[in-house]
């Protein structure tokens, strides 16, 4: 069994968690996003971070808007719209009982 394999999955798994997680602090540019990825040690290629980007404004839990800018084309941020907003609720609720359970399942059994 290949542990890149397993470790990849689980980052799969929590990635469009942590992108709304982003997101959800302010309006976002896929740069800022992919950086702040990098700097939690979670590495998302923008050839997975775009059509991500688009499967969750198509869902309408995201938005857009354009920004003009002085060295180069226009940028997108993208910001989270009141749908969006209602499924963070709903995935952060599903992620601490995840993480609950996970750490509840991974520590040593202690007499109560």
């Amino acid at each position: 069994m290949n542990i890149d394999n397993t470790q990849s999955q689980m980052r799969k798994g929590v990635l469009e968690f942590c992108i709304l997680s982003i997101i959800k602090q302010g309006e976002a540019y896929p740069s800022d996003i992919i950086e702040k990825m990098k700097e939690a040690k979670l590495d998302i290629l923008e050839g997975t971070l775009y059509p991500l980007l688009t499967r969750l404004k198509n869902a309408e839990l995201l938005t857009y808007r354009w920004v003009e800018s002085s060295s180069g084309p226009p940028r997108k941020y993208f910001s989270m719209t009141e749908k969006g907003e209602t499924f963070y609720r709903d995935l952060e609720n599903t992620w601490n009982e995840l993480a609950n359970a996970v750490h509840q399942l991974t520590q040593p059994n202690t007499i109560q």
